[in-house]
């Protein structure tokens, strides 16, 4: 077991998801940040728990041809870029194996993996940025949290956003000091302005300016209003959100709007989308794009099929399909969501869609009972997967076809494992990269009934 404190020679042999490297040392795994394949390092041990240890670089021995030049200067305080420190390429097969392994070890399974789709573009693809507020020094600065923690690192350039959301954030905390406007402070659960949260439809270019604050402060924004709409004459919507409560979630249920549109409107696989301040819609629109495209050829619906569309967010995947099935059935739990996927669907002419507020599972069982019987479910669960009621329904509805959409290989896994004893075979997996130089992945899995 290796000590800690003591300095070890080793390399580095694989990538976390977490972006951390690993390294065997007398037996034990060791996780090393900042460290990529083929690094032959000097590690001091810092923490050793019963099955694994923690360690830092004391110097890179020999580094790995993986190693690029990192071009951030607040990489390795923000944590929001794992991968910064390794070429594209080395990224894309680092989350290839995750996706892998996750189906191959934790699933059991033995799927075709289709070839892993990276990113075209690696910088200034995100649509949608949500930077917190903190006192520093007595100004009001933005950034993001460090890893692990709620401490701020202050940041207006992100290499991940549009260029726009860097001047719009500096006009805004100027005017919150020029204003003497406070900021939240988690700890005494005092201030009013907690985040500064900004939307872009990317093929659109509009732009939402969402304020996240603890009580209506309407009157003193309304100069603000004035001043950013005269400068940035792409903001098409600023929203007031109204979150009172002692949490780390950021958005409240009350949206008031302060100037222009209650939302703003993009393309997305050839529809106009309608996007709210609480709407889901994928951060990364051209790899959205062509993440949907592929679920489209899992599913392959023929035109007498039902598809029903579980955690449907503002429609964009369903939509995506209508063309090619009979009927769409939506259900999403957000009630803006499902406003936005019915307005959608009303806006591109969309005739054969229906969508339901509610719990996926609930709402999907109290539909089967009164007759729906879907061809083909398409599901796109949040991070912890489907709820064990969502599992049975699906299985208990016998599709012809499940299409899964997740941003967790891992719960994507555990699902398709639990499907597979309830009669399904899992086909095929495709892994697809929307958070470029950042830990997370995605798959779309294809499982058809064998019974």
């Amino acid at each position: 077991m290796p000590e800690k404190n003591k300095i070890y020679t080793a390399e580095i042999t694989g990538l976390t998801s977490e972006g951390s490297g690993v390294c065997r040392i007398d037996g034990m795994a060791v996780f090393v940040p900042e460290t990529a394949v083929g690094d032959i390092i000097e590690v001091k041990i810092v923490k050793v728990l019963k099955s694994y240890a923690f360690g830092i670089i004391e110097k890179i021995i020999t580094p790995s041809t993986d190693r690029i030049e990192n071009t951030c200067p607040v990489y390795k305080k923000c944590g929001g870029c794992l991968f910064r420190h390794i070429s594209y390429d080395a990224e894309c097969s680092t989350k290839d194996g995750i996706v892998r392994d996750a189906f191959t070890r934790i699933g059991g399974l033995s799927p075709k993996f289709d070839s892993y789709v990276g990113v075209e573009v690696t910088e200034h693809y995100r649509n949608k940025a949500q930077y917190p507020l903190a006192n520093i020094n007595g100004k009001a600065v933005c950034g993001f949290f460090a890893p692990r923690s709620h401490r701020l690192v202050p940041i207006t350039d992100c290499a991940l956003q549009p260029a726009e959301f860097s001047d719009i954030l500096k006009t805004v905390t100027a005017y919150i000091n020029e204003k003497k406007l406070s900021v939240y402070n988690e700890e005494t659960n005092t201030g009013i302005i907690r985040h500064i949260y900004i939307r872009r439809g990317a093929h659109s270019g509009e732009i939402m300016v969402c304020l996240v604050v603890r009580k209506d402060i309407s009157r003193q924004l309304s100069a603000l209003c004035r001043e950013l709409t005269a400068k940035f004459p792409d903001i098409k919507s600023i929203i007031m959100n109204i979150n009172p409560k002692k949490t780390n979630v950021i958005l409240g249920d009350e949206c008031v709007t302060l100037w222009g549109s209650d939302t703003i409107s993009d393309t997305m696989c050839g529809n106009t989308i309608e996007i709210s301040p609480l709407s889901f819609y994928q951060v990364n629109t051209i790899q959205a794009e062509r993440l949907y495209a592929k679920a489209l050829e899992y599913a392959a619906p023929k035109d007498t099929d039902v598809i029903a569309d579980l955690y449907c967010g503002a429609g964009t995947i369903g939509l995506s399909m209508a063309e090619k099935a009979a009927k769409i059935v939506g259900v999403e739990i957000v009630p803006q969501a499902v406003e936005n996927a019915k307005k959608n669907a009303d806006r591109n002419s969309i005739t054969n869609s229906e969508f339901y507020c509610g719990d996926a599972g609930k709402v999907f069982s109290d539909l089967r009972k009164k007759g729906c019987a879907p061809d083909i479910i398409v599901v796109d669960p949040p991070r912890k997967g489907c709820s064990a009621e969502t599992i049975d329904v699906i299985a208990d509805a016998s599709p012809r076809k499940i299409v899964m959409i997740s941003c967790n290989p891992s719960t994507a896994a555990r699902d398709a494992k639990l499907l597979s004893q309830r009669g399904y075979s899992v086909d095929r997996v495709c892994g697809f990269d929307l958070f470029a130089r950042c830990g997370h992945t995605e798959c779309v899995v294809l499982m058809t009934w064998n019974q």
